[in-house]
């Protein structure tokens, strides 16, 4: 099990968090999404088939892309 933290500048408000939580546990592989509008940050836990290069193309597609 591997757990990562991003760095979500777009985040802002409850709806942000509820997308993203959603959006991420459909990923195969998520176990655990934690997000906060109020750090701008999301800790996923999460083991294969997923990868953080997944989680971050999709952080990226649904309009939330990580800070580099």
């Amino acid at each position: 099990m591997s757990t990562v933290t991003y760095s979500v500048p777009n985040i802002n408000c409850g709806h942000c968090v509820h997308t993203i939580t959603t959006e991420l546990k459909e990923l195969a592989g998520v176990q655990e999404v934690m997000a906060s509008a109020e750090t701008k940050r999301v800790e996923v836990r999460f083991e294969p088939p997923a990868t953080s290069a997944a989680i971050e193309a999709l952080l990226g597609e649904i309009h939330y892309p990580v800070a580099k």
